[in-house]
């Protein structure tokens, strides 16, 4: 299988329970449907670190936040930059593949290849590097039709607010991205495999799908936002005042807008997919092409009182993962209940076309899963510093049927039974009858937390971090020592 091509796609911020394969009887994505038909659907896959940075490091790498040394975003941490040894595009590229990135980089500097041998950035409004305009925005700007920009709908990139797109759908960025990767499709190096990274800037926020999109939805009803016992954990209930809230309550109707602006964001990236995958079918590409959908993180849309990302929680971490096999690997099963993890992408992509997969990589292939045999981890580990507050830093585990979750900075404990209860609404870390359970995940996490010799644990207890410097990785300085860049 070494010549099979490899297509990966992502969205930025998308629920695992955003797709219709995964029990969504309300949102219509009948091309990731297909996918999936043809393919394998991961049910429990779940992002290490639930935002974009730490999340974009560890799939790019194949390896745990710890050893990126980025464990969220904020609260000391760094960004994805350069200085990593093996990522996949730089170990495909190895392989004699050509490999193209198309939207949503998320690197530092924004400019950086790391391994593709060529990028179209769209970077949602972000001019990190000295007079960086993205790709997209130069696009936008050429081919408007008056004086506005990106955003001027006026809903900024972390809201809870949504409406309809405010200019003409074709110069919409899911649009942008999908003809920029049909471009590199026809124009490749046909004497070479490809491995193209067609990443969408949305569903993140702002919630803004063309107005077909989002009418689709301002009248359906949707699901309401998941609701416990434990939602004070963060502090007392409150409304949701800045544009941007981390926390906090609006009403039905401003919820349900939302979440017509998300699930329109969604269809709308669906209906470009199609379009990418049409194109690769007509030109005779499609069962030769390893195909592989997910997102990076998900986003609460109000569960819990919550908005946005960097939480434990199912809306937050669990992610969508949908892999299609080039036609010579036989599918034995169509869906894993498996906890999975991102990092576990670059190994199954390396393993499936017979390339090296590095020591340094940290995740699993998922290879032998697909092929029916058994997954040999039992559970797996995410975690996030402090970002918006210091409360909602966090340790979790899960393997699919329980999770476990840690907030050093409240020191508390919270137990799920997500295969019973997806919404999370009962916290059992404090009913008895689940004490003996509570204790071996506890112990599951000092086993691993210890490791870092960090003051994080002492003897079989956690230890609170309140009050305490961030958590740093040593693996960061290391990276940053190994780079040739001056950083800024």
């Amino acid at each position: 299988m070494g010549n099979d091509n490899v297509l990966f796609i992502m969205t930025d911020q998308q629920r695992a329970d955003c797709v219709g394969v995964n029990d969504n009887p309300y949102i219509e994505t009948p091309n990731l449907d297909w996918l999936a038909a043809q393919g394998v659907n991961f049910t429990n896959a779940y992002t290490p670190s639930p935002s974009c940075i730490p999340a974009r490091a560890a799939l790019l790498t194949g390896m745990a936040p710890w050893n990126t040394g980025i464990l969220g975003m904020g609260a000391g941490q760094g960004q994805m930059g350069v200085g990593f040894s093996h990522t996949l595009p730089g170990e495909l590229a190895k392989a004699g593949y050509q490999t193209q990135l198309v939207g949503e980089g998320h690197f530092y500097p924004q400019r950086s290849l790391n391994g593709f041998h060529n990028t179209l950035l769209d970077e949602s409004d972000r001019a990190e590097d000295p007079q960086f305009t993205s790709d997209y925005k130069e696009w936008f700007n050429k081919h408007k039709d008056g004086e506005y920009d990106v955003v001027d709908h006026g809903i900024n990139w972390n809201s809870w607010m949504a409406r309809p797109y405010h200019a003409v759908e074709h110069l919409h960025p899911t649009n942008w991205t999908v003809n920029e990767s049909i471009k590199f499709l026809q124009k490749r190096d046909p004497s070479k495999p490809f491995f193209l990274m067609t990443s969408f800037a949305r569903p993140h926020s702002p919630y803004d799908p063309p107005s077909y999109y989002f009418d689709m939805y301002k009248d359906k009803e949707l699901p309401k936002p998941y609701a416990g016992a434990w939602n004070d954990v963060y502090g007392p209930e409150r409304k949701a005042i800045e544009p941007d809230a981390w926390r906090g309550i609006r009403s039905e109707t401003e919820t349900q807008r939302a979440r017509a602006g998300y699930y329109g964001s969604i269809t709308h990236i669906d209906q470009q997919i199609g379009r990418l995958l049409l194109y690769l079918q007509k030109c005779g590409q499609l069962h030769n092409t390893l195909i592989i959908f997910t997102s990076d993180h998900g986003d609460m849309l109000g569960d819990h009182q919550l908005w946005r990302k960097t939480y434990a929680y199912e809306g937050s971490a669990r992610v969508p993962l949908i892999i299609k096999p080039p036609r010579e690997l036989e599918c034995k099963q169509k869906t894993v209940a498996d906890a999975v993890v991102l990092q576990d992408i670059m190994p199954t992509i390396l393993d499936i076309v017979d390339a090296d997969i590095p020591e340094t990589v940290d995740g699993l292939s998922l290879r032998g899963a697909i092929e029916g045999d058994m997954f040999p981890r039992t559970y797996i580990h995410g975690e996030h510093s402090a970002c918006y507050a210091e409360s909602q830093e966090m340790q979790y585990l899960t393997d699919g049927e329980y999770k476990y979750v840690w907030l050093p900075r409240l020191h508390e404990e919270q137990l799920f039974h997500i295969k019973e209860d997806r919404g999370e609404s009962e916290d059992l870390a404090k009913d008895i009858a689940y004490n003996d359970v509570l204790v071996m995940w506890r112990k599951r996490m000092v086993d691993l937390l210890e490791k870092r010799q960090l003051g994080l644990t002492s003897g079989d207890e956690l230890v609170s971090q309140a009050g305490k410097p961030p958590i740093v990785s040593p693996k960061y300085q290391e990276r940053l020592e190994r780079s040739s860049y001056k950083w800024m």
